[in-house]
Formats: C-alpha cells, structure tokens, sequence
C-alpha cells in the first residue's frame, strides 16, 4: 500500500472517493497519540490535556512516569493513500472514564489498531474485549518502547488469549514506516483476510 502526499485533484469518475476509518485504541500512555502524528499528513488534531493532581489516584503511570498529558476526547489525522482515497486515523482516549466515547467513535470504521505495551500488557485487555464483542476486525501492535523487553508475537497470542485469527505485528510508533506496515496489515486483514476467516469451511 502507498502513502501519498495529499495534493488538490479529482478522483477518476470510474473511482468513487472514499474514506476509510480506522480506530487506534489501547491502554493509558500506550502511544496512540504519537502513532496518529507519526504517520498523519496533516497536522494531527489532538485533544490532550495536563494531566491534574485528581488524576494521580485514578490513572496508573507506571512504566509511563514521564506521561504529563492524556487524551480526553480523540485524536485524529488522515493519509493518502491515492487520489479520491484517504485513510482517516481516530485515537481513542485510554483511560476507562472516557470509553463511553468508544461507541460513537466506531460507528463506521473497518478496523481498529490495538496498540499493546508488554511491561503493561492488561492494559490493552479491554480493547480487545470492545472489539472481539463488536466483531471489528483488530490487529494487535506491540509498541516496543526503549529497554523494554522483546517478546515473540506467539507468547503475546497466548498471552491475550487470541484465537489465533487476529494478526499481532512488532512496532515503534515513532517510526513511519513501521505505522505504514502496521496500517497496511490492519487494512489487508479487514478487507479480505477476516472475511476468508469468517467463511472457512463454508
């Protein structure tokens, strides 16, 4: 899949423009925010906010001390794929007191990123819970933050209790190219490879 800059233009009659949404979810200070800005063509459009005194006996910062800010509502950015079709990214907030925004958040998208950290990895339980009782297809990508310990995606598997359907992939949300592969695993998977999973032995 190509990522083009997006640049004014009309899409070719015989290809209708379209949209495709697609949620990154997962635990507080996980890096939805930076995945969204990482790969956004446009300036990203974020809703964070310092965290408050309140917020320390709420939110758990372990492993994510340095975490000054959380995202209260979403965060939101768009890439090209080509003329007339564009990949919209909406980062769900992390933190349980705002899930009830999840519901209106999904309404319409192809997939969701479920963006996993091992030192934390309950963190992103819920997530996969959401998106296993709605049948959303979902990848699952470790973000493998600095000095943090690497584990093999099988041992990740298990650890979630997946079916063995949903794709787990290794990446640094910093890295454009590892959010491009991501993205590309998550889009081929929803299109085809959740639709043949579906249907297998029919």
């Amino acid at each position: 899949m190509e990522y083009a800059a997006s640049e004014p233009g009309m899409a070719p009659v015989d290809s209708p423009a379209m949209a495709i949404k697609i949620l990154v979810a997962g635990g507080f200070g996980v890096g939805k925010t930076t995945m969204v800005g990482t790969i956004s063509e446009i300036r990203p459009l974020h809703t964070e906010e310092l965290l408050s005194e309140r917020g320390i006996y709420v939110d758990d910062t372990a492993g994510v001390e340095s975490k000054i800010t959380t995202t209260v509502a979403l965060d939101f950015g768009r890439i090209t794929i080509r003329d007339g079709l564009w990949l919209y990214l909406f980062g769900t907030p992390g933190q349980d007191r705002f899930w009830f925004m999840w519901d209106e958040l999904s309404v319409g998208a192809l997939g969701a990123v479920v963006l996993a950290d091992t030192r934390r990895l309950q963190d992103c339980f819920p997530a996969v819970d959401y998106f296993e009782q709605r049948g959303l297809p979902f990848v699952v990508a470790v973000n493998c933050f600095d000095g943090a310990r690497r584990h093999d995606p099988i041992k990740v598997r298990r650890a979630l209790g997946l079916d063995g359907v949903a794709p787990i992939v290794l990446c640094d949300v910093r890295r454009r190219e590892s959010v491009k592969e991501v993205l590309t695993t998550l889009v081929t998977y929803s299109a085809g490879g959740a639709f043949q999973a579906a249907h297998a032995g029919a």
